[in-house]
């Protein structure tokens, strides 16, 4: 395999939507923009990875959602995908982003979706990535009861990151070097002392259903849908629906690789999205 190197950016801060936000800056200014949002419980730095991909041609951004990485928590915990879609508005804004490639992995692939839905006239070009379109009822259920649950800490840094899985567990495909780069920024140390995950759990306690395929009738950009060779989230029957409402949908798979694409395999994911 291909040696891996995690890209460098700085770390800033923004008032957004009510909530301070964080947010990578991979660089390069002066190139066309990129906003890459992340997924449930996950981070900024899920693109650490790929971004290296795509600087010489795009200046690079990746936000931590809010309740996620270093962005702060909600209060009251308002979790819901028109907030965040709106929190991902205020950035843009902020930023003045115009024309930018937004790309979405997951539950950042459906908040992705809405926003470019619900603000037309930004966004250039649109790359979802391995996002379920509609979550089963079944599955809602055991996110909001682990969202009710409170979360556990661990003495050390070292027992957390020792202790990190991605999740679905099966799905976890990475590189080792990759999983524990993932972990060390998904911890943060209490006043106590103790080691918590900085995803707030919260997030799933009041999870709601989003249909995700009538949105795309909204969506007239170039846009493009990648799965996970080892992923069933975009069947061919999911296209199908999509493109029965966005023709102009390209759909590529990304070989070696399962749900978290910009992990398993980051050359693979920077291929397909330069073809695009």
């Amino acid at each position: 395999m291909t040696a891996l190197h995690a890209a460098t950016a700085t770390s800033h801060f923004v008032e957004a939507n009510g909530v301070k936000l964080h947010y990578l800056d991979y660089g390069t200014a002066g190139q066309r923009p990129m906003v890459c949002v992340h997924g449930g419980a996950a981070h900024a730095h899920w693109f650490d990875f790929v971004a290296p991909g795509f600087t010489p041609d795009h200046h690079v951004h990746a936000l931590d959602l809010r309740g996620h990485g270093d962005s702060a928590w909600a209060e009251p915990h308002t979790y819901a995908f028109e907030v965040y879609a709106e929190d991902l508005n205020a950035l843009v804004e902020k930023l003045d982003l115009r024309d930018f490639v937004l790309i979405g992995h997951s539950m950042g692939g459906m908040i992705s979706l809405v926003y470019a839905a619900r603000h037309p006239g930004r966004v250039g070009r649109l790359v979802i990535v391995d996002s379920t379109m509609l979550m089963p009822m079944d599955r809602v259920s055991k996110m909001r009861e682990f969202g009710a649950r409170p979360s556990r800490g661990y003495a050390t840094q070292e027992e957390l990151v020792a202790r990190y899985r991605l999740e679905p567990a099966e799905s976890q495909m990475a590189a080792p070097e990759v999983i524990q780069r993932m972990a060390m920024h998904s911890g943060r140390q209490d006043a106590d002392g103790r080691w918590q995950h900085k995803a707030d759990r919260r997030v799933y306690a009041n999870f709601q259903q989003l249909a995700g395929v009538p949105l795309w009738e909204k969506i007239k950009v170039p846009a493009l849908a990648i799965k996970g060779g080892h992923s069933t989230r975009f069947s061919p029957d999911v296209m199908t629906e999509i493109r029965a409402r966005a023709p102009q949908v390209q759909w590529a798979e990304v070989p070696a690789s399962d749900h978290h694409i910009t992990l398993d395999n980051p050359p693979g994911f920077i291929d397909v999205v330069q073809k695009f």
